[in-house]
């Protein structure tokens, strides 16, 4: 591997062929609360509390931004990945890297360059003549938790790579598939200013994160803060794990199982399909949107303490959610809408189901 990449996989581990099981030991036999091989869920109180103490040790890195934080929590709960876009120096590599470091889990962190191959990512076979036969060297993406810097530096030969692995959370090599570890999240970071030597994400690619942030400039108060805590000292030198993979995993079984109503079901769905109806907008949200704007929207509830959806979350993570999918059209360009203003303008006009819970913030 190149000095540009560097993973937490245990390079000695080889990939298991098409059998189901994950490509290094998971160390499942020594977690205790398991139900049919499968993590038991935690109670809300325990998410609650685990969510807090990971929003405040990235917050000791991130100052001021805790909405930013809590989509971050949104989007690892509900097994999906997150694009964090916004101008250099705002924090994108160092909310990324905090949200890793908080978890006791595998991570691996990859600089995209424009001379980034596939199989820098993924992993390659290599050829070992004492036995005579090829060897999978697992790649990078082989972890829990993958931060992608610059992403969109890569050529789109390389960001392809990462298809698979963010939709079936697998790896194929030489007409092999080799499983990856559960969770698994990917953390990419792009700059949407500086174009030049740049590679657009393609639909498809931003199709695979589950949410976009911007992170935005901090206020006054906030950069004050950062300026006296981390002028001199790097605080992401000693940030401490608060939760582990066991745990996290015991969280997302929790959000599964919130329950979402028929009502709200298909309030959902008719938010996405308001999308693929509006002149502004040259390509709406995909199905798949519309799944990730669901799990998205239970584990907002569950981090809000419910056991059941309500309109309210869907309001709150329609943005992150959808904005980023959608082309608008020139015509929306030159009047300077956003994909943003768009989703907002569909949340006030598509209806929310009468007898739901939760207030209308409108």
């Amino acid at each position: 591997m190149t000095s540009r990449i560097q993973s937490a996989t245990p390079g000695e581990h080889q990939g298991e062929q098409a059998t189901g099981q994950a490509p290094y030991p998971t160390g499942a036999g020594s977690v205790s609360g398991r139900e049919n091989g499968r993590e038991a869920p935690a109670s809300l109180d325990e998410l609650h509390e685990t969510a807090r103490r990971i929003a405040a040790n990235v917050e000791r890195v991130l100052v001021g931004k805790p909405d930013v934080i809590r989509i971050a929590l949104v989007t690892l709960l509900a097994e999906g990945h997150l694009l964090v876009e916004d101008v250099p120096g705002v924090g994108k590599t160092s909310l990324a890297k905090a949200l890793a470091r908080s978890i006791d889990c595998t991570v691996s962190r990859i600089q995209f360059t424009p001379d980034l191959l596939p199989s820098d990512v993924t992993g390659v076979s290599i050829y070992n003549r004492q036995s005579g036969e090829f060897e999978f060297r697992p790649g990078p993406v082989f972890a829990n938790i993958v931060v992608g810097d610059e992403i969109n530096r890569a050529s789109p030969k390389t960001q392809s790579a990462l298809l698979e692995c963010m939709e079936e959370h697998q790896v194929t090599v030489d007409t092999s598939t080799y499983h990856l570890e559960e969770p698994f999240m990917v953390i990419a970071t792009q700059n949407p200013i500086e174009m030049e030597g740049t590679y657009a994400l393609p639909e498809a690619q931003r199709d695979r994160f589950t949410a976009r942030v911007s992170i935005g400039y901090p206020d006054q108060q906030a950069e004050l803060a950062m300026v006296d805590e981390h002028a001199g000292h790097n605080p992401l030198a000693d940030l401490e794990p608060v939760s582990d993979r066991e745990s996290v995993q015991r969280l997302i079984e929790t959000v599964r199982s919130v329950h979402m109503s028929p009502e709200i079901r298909r309030y959902a769905v008719d938010l996405v399909a308001a999308t693929r109806q509006v002149p502004e907008i040259r390509l709406g949200a995909s199905p798949r949107a519309t799944l990730q704007l669901v799990r998205a929207a239970r584990a907002q509830a569950a981090l809000s303490g419910r056991e059941f959806v309500v309109p309210d979350d869907l309001h709150t993570v329609a943005v992150p959610v959808l904005a980023h999918r959608m082309v608008l059209t020139t015509e929306a360009h030159a009047a300077r809408r956003s994909a943003t203003d768009v989703v907002r303008a569909i949340l006030h006009r598509v209806p929310v189901p009468q007898g739901s819970s939760g207030t209308n913030h409108r």
